[in-house]
């Protein structure tokens, strides 16, 4: 097994070189602990790190809250900090909320998809820290579904939001400090930036072949294979479907009430989908679409993550529903907000096939390898 050391303990190792006495903030939630579990906040303080304010991204400082929900500033019970909510009155940190702030650390687990909300946080951070001449440091941890794979098409600059910032594909290739660059420079921020690299991290590497831990990052991800599978069943958010939130297997399945799971599992076995099979089953989520009913559908198994596109495998999921369900099947508005452009939607209704629709992002997506080479960290 690697032993990847991430860039918070790479700072732990010398504090005082990193950020000395200053008074520091911290961007992070749960995920954000030492390759021996110990929260960044105490391990910090332990070190002599003069942490004087914390700041939280969606789902709250202990990744409790639900998604969408709106959190609360308030009073950390553990230490005494200030607790900034970056997902409730602002979304930005304020310049009230870095008044007695000399420069700001981002430790957080991202997922390496475009849609999760923490790519958002960092990049309004790094306005935040550019307009109130805040250095902001990032403490780089790994991508967990590999630093080499793109997928899904470049996000339309009309369809950006919360779950969209910047010109990216959907499954982007870069851990969160390689990110940080990329935003940074190519939408002109212009923040002091530093980032700690990682020790033993191979842009190859699944985060199970890096030796560390894996804490939940958000309550819907709660392991490694429900994030493999995340940059293309997230975009079933944008239907009527349910995902199995409040399941022990969210984003893992798919279904509701109205659907035959066998009829379902044989047509996208069917389609004999790289690196994946598709079993009917029944769920009963609790929480969101379908709340305490029970849904049929399918659960979704990646039986070869190196070959697997989990963003094609949903875009076939999702012609096949509604070439079944024709009746049934709705979309919403988010779709068009996750997937970041507008014209697959389009195409899908007009009968166009996956190959083809996937087809029109190739140009666009080595235009991006190309642009993101020069802030890529390691080898």
């Amino acid at each position: 097994m690697n032993a990847v050391k991430t860039g918070l303990d790479i700072l732990l190792q010398d504090p005082a070189r990193y950020v000395g006495t200053r008074r520091v903030g911290l961007i992070t939630n749960a995920s954000g602990v030492t390759r021996d579990l110990r929260p960044n906040i105490d391990a910090l303080r332990q070190a002599g790190v003069n942490l004087v304010a914390l700041f939280s991204p969606e789902h709250g400082l202990l990744g409790a809250a639900r998604e969408g929900e709106s959190v609360t500033s308030s009073v950390d019970a553990h230490t005494g900090l200030p607790v900034y909510s970056l997902y409730g009155e602002t979304r930005k940190p304020t310049r009230e909320m870095l008044a007695g702030v000399d420069v700001m650390l981002f430790d957080m687990q991202d997922v390496g998809v475009r849609f999760y909300t923490y790519t958002t946080t960092l990049a309004l951070a790094l306005e935040a820290c550019a307009e109130n001449q805040i250095p902001l440091i990032v403490l780089d941890r790994p991508n967990p579904i590999n630093g080499n794979t793109i997928e899904g098409p470049i996000l339309d600059p009309a369809l950006q939001s919360f779950v969209g910032h910047g010109s990216l594909p959907i499954r982007y290739g870069m851990t969160i400090g390689e990110l940080a660059q990329f935003y940074n420079h190519e939408l002109n921020i212009g923040a002091e930036l530093q980032v700690i690299a990682m020790q033993g991290w191979r842009r190859e590497m699944w985060f199970d072949e890096t030796g560390l831990p894996w804490v939940l990052p958000s309550p819907n991800m709660p392991t490694l294979s429900t994030a493999a599978v995340y940059p293309g069943m997230c975009l079933i958010e944008g239907t009527n479907l349910s995902l199995g939130r409040g399941t022990a297997l969210p984003f893992e399945v798919v279904g509701a009430p109205w659907l035959d799971a066998y009829t379902l599992a044989e047509a996208m076995n069917a389609l004999d989908l790289a690196g994946v099979r598709f079993r009917p089953m029944a769920f009963v989520p609790n929480a969101n679409k379908f709340a305490n009913v029970t849904c049929y559908g399918v659960q979704v198994h990646a039986l070869d993550r190196y070959s697997m596109r989990p963003v094609t495998m949903a875009l076939h999921l999702i012609r096949t529903l509604r070439q079944l369900y024709p009746a049934q099947f709705e979309w919403s508005a988010s779709f068009d907000r996750l997937i970041g452009d507008a014209s697959v939607r389009r195409k899908i209704e007009q009968g166009e096939t996956v190959a083809n629709i996937v087809q029109t992002w190739t140009a666009a997506q080595h235009q991006f390898k190309a642009q993101r080479h020069k802030y890529l960290l390691y080898a």
